[in-house]
C-alpha cells in the first residue's frame, strides 16, 4: 500500500467509500442539489453562508455507516437555483422544511454549521415536531458583534466580485485553523460558484442577515432561542473566529439541558480540520439513548 498518498487527496475520493446519490430536488419551485447517503436516522447537514454540500465532504462517508445523510446546497447558494429574494432565515428555514417534505422526511436530527446552524436552530424553535435532535456547529457571532459582520461580508463580497485564485483562497482560510488544509479543488469548487450568474446578487441576498436592521428580526436571543426543545449539543473549537467560548455559553443559558463539546485545534470548520472529533461528537450525542 502507497503510504505517499495524503489522507485527503480530493472530494469525491471521500465521497467514492460510500454508495451515494447526487441530483436535484424540486423544493417549491426552487432546483436544489441535494447528495444522500446511508442507511439509519435522519441527518440533514446545513452549510455556512456562501457555501455549499462539499463542506460536509469529509465527513459522509463515515456518516452514513450509521446514518441516512442528507447534505444540500440552500437556496441561494452552491449550485442551488437562486432566486431574487432575501435569503432571511425564515426563508432558509422554509426550504429546509420544503426539502424534507419533498424527501418524504417528516423528523429528522439537524446538524449546522455556521448559517446553518442558525437555520437549524430557528427551525426547531419554531416545528419542534420536525427536529428530533440538533448539532449547532460553530454558529458564530451568537452576539451580533459588529466587527464580525463587516468582516464576513466585506471578505465574501470580495471574493464573490473578483473570485480570483488569491481571494477566494483568502475568504477560504478565513474559517480554517490550520490553513495548510485548504486545498486547490476546495479553493476552485467556491471560485467555479462565485462565478456563477446571478451569483452575485444572489450573495447580496444572503448577507442583508449582516445587516443590523433586518437582522435584528432573527438575531440569536432568549425569546425564541428558549422555544428549543430537541436536545442540542453546541460543538464549538478552540479558535473560532467568529465567536469565542463565552458565547457558547449564554447560548447553553438560552437553550434548556444543551451540553457542549469544544474540538481542540479547529476553527470554524472542525468538520474539515478535525473529521474523527466531528464523527465521534456526532455518533455519541445523536445515538445517545
Amino acid at each position: 500500500m502507497a503510504t505517499d498518498i495524503p489522507v485527503h487527496l480530493s472530494i469525491w475520493a471521500e465521497l467514492n467509500r460510500i454508495p451515494h446519490e447526487l441530483g436535484y430536488v424540486d423544493v417549491d419551485g426552487v432546483s436544489t442539489r441535494v447528495l444522500r447517503a446511508g442507511k439509519g436516522p435522519e441527518l440533514i447537514l446545513l452549510h455556512g453562508t456562501g457555501g455549499h454540500l462539499e463542506a460536509y465532504s469529509r465527513n459522509v462517508a463515515d456518516l452514513a455507516r450509521r446514518f441516512h445523510v442528507t447534505a444540500y446546497d440552500m437556496v441561494g447558494h452552491g449550485w442551488s437555483d437562486l432566486p431574487d429574494r432575501p435569503y432571511t432565515i425564515d426563508v432558509l428555514s422554509a426550504h429546509l422544511l420544503g426539502l424534507m417534505d419533498a424527501l418524504g422526511i417528516e423528523r429528522t436530527h439537524l446538524s449546522g454549521e455556521s448559517l446553518g446552524g442558525w437555520v437549524a436552530a430557528w427551525t426547531a424553535a419554531h416545528t419542534p415536531h420536525r427536529v428530533d435532535r440538533m448539532v449547532l456547529n460553530t454558529p458564530g457571532n451568537i452576539t451580533n458583534k459588529p466587527e464580525v459582520m463587516a468582516r464576513l461580508r466585506e471578505s465574501t463580497l470580495l471574493a464573490v466580485k473578483d473570485p480570483t485564485e488569491e481571494n477566494v483562497r483568502r475568504r477560504v482560510e478565513f474559517l480554517f485553523h490550520r490553513k495548510h488544509l485548504v486545498t486547490d479543488e476546495l479553493v476552485d469548487l467556491r471560485r467555479q460558484v462565485y462565478s456563477r450568474p446571478g451569483f452575485l446578487r444572489a450573495i447580496e441576498n444572503t448577507l442583508v442577515l449582516q445587516d443590523p436592521e433586518i437582522r435584528k428580526d432573527f438575531a440569536w436571543s432568549p425569546g425564541w432561542v428558549g422555544r428549543i426543545s430537541a436536545p442540542t449539543l453546541l460543538l464549538w473549537t478552540d479558535h473560532d473566529p467568529t465567536g469565542g467560548l463565552d458565547e457558547a455559553e449564554l447560548l447553553q443559558t438560552w437553550i434548556p439541558g444543551a451540553r457542549l463539546e469544544v474540538i481542540e485545534d479547529a476553527g470554524h470548520w472542525p468538520q474539515w480540520e478535525e473529521p474523527g472529533a466531528f464523527l465521534r461528537v456526532h455518533e455519541e450525542f445523536l445515538l445517545d439513548e
